[in-house]
């Protein structure tokens, strides 16, 4: 049912264009991450599996589209991520707004997470999402910062700090972070981004095994034990996150709304 909704409103998910392994489970709960602005992303990081190139201008009716898919598949609650759009001016936030406005809209009462890009670290962008009301923002930093110029080349690890910290201090949402595990990090480099994390105002952090989607991809360097993971959702509580999912096959959005209740 949701790949058929999916198809009939030209509708694209994360979970397919990047390969997640929990896609089939989540599809069978009639669950979906929606992939708004296209399939093509401007940044080429390491870790994705999501094309990247020139995208292809932004579909006004899209927004509309997602919440005619909301509304029939009846969702309380709704994850939405899009490509990176460096080629916009605003960096897509616009379209982003557009798109929960539309869900409140046609879907009152429906929570939204939006799982954001960094905007090239513009405030403005920033706000014009914020000023929509999404339930919760999510923003990964995906690693440790000395793996960036080699996994997020185009991105910088204190830029989406800052994004996070004014996203906490614009009060009225949950704010969230992840973290990819298994490309080399060392596990006093996890912990002080969990740190930093705590620090910038995130409630909700999720850490999740690291699989490469091809050859050409940044290698896989560890695979991390469970029990690891569960040390680490430990060490996270501890240090006061109020929601945590750590285990191999947790990505951004898995049982987001669980986690997101967890967090008030």
């Amino acid at each position: 049912m949701v790949e058929q909704g999916l198809r009939a409103r030209a509708l694209h998910t994360i979970c397919e264009e990047g390969c997640c392994p929990n896609r089939g489970e989540c599809f069978s709960r009639g669950v979906a991450t929606m992939l708004i602005m296209g399939r093509i992303c401007t940044r080429d990081c390491r870790f994705c599996a999501v094309a990247t190139g020139r995208p292809e201008p932004l579909d006004p009716a899209e927004p509309d589209r997602v919440a005619g898919q909301v509304e029939a598949l009846g969702l309380k609650f709704v994850v939405l991520t899009s490509v990176t759009r460096d080629d916009l001016p605003d960096g897509g936030a616009g379209h982003f707004a557009a798109t929960v406005r539309a869900l409140a809209g046609k879907c009152p009462g429906v929570g939204v997470e939006i799982l954001v890009p960094d905007f090239k670290g513009s405030p403005r962008a920033l706000e014009t999402v914020l000023a929509a009301g999404p339930q919760v923002l999510a923003h990964n930093v995906e690693t440790v910062p000395r793996l960036y110029p080699a996994v997020r080349p185009q991105a910088k690890y204190r830029r989406s700090l800052e994004l996070l910290e004014r996203a906490a201090s614009h009060g009225g949402g949950a704010v969230k972070s992840g973290i990819m595990l298994g490309l080399g990090e060392e596990a006093q480099e996890v912990e002080a981004v969990l740190a930093d994390l705590l620090r910038a105002g995130c409630a909700i952090i999720t850490l999740g095994q690291y699989l490469a989607p091809s050859a050409r991809h940044h290698p896989v360097v560890e695979y991390v034990t469970p029990r690891r993971f569960k040390e680490l959702e430990g060490v996270a509580l501890a240090m006061g996150f109020k929601a945590v999912a750590s285990g191999p096959f947790v990505r951004s959005s898995y049982l987001a709304e669980k986690y997101y209740a967890l967090s008030r």
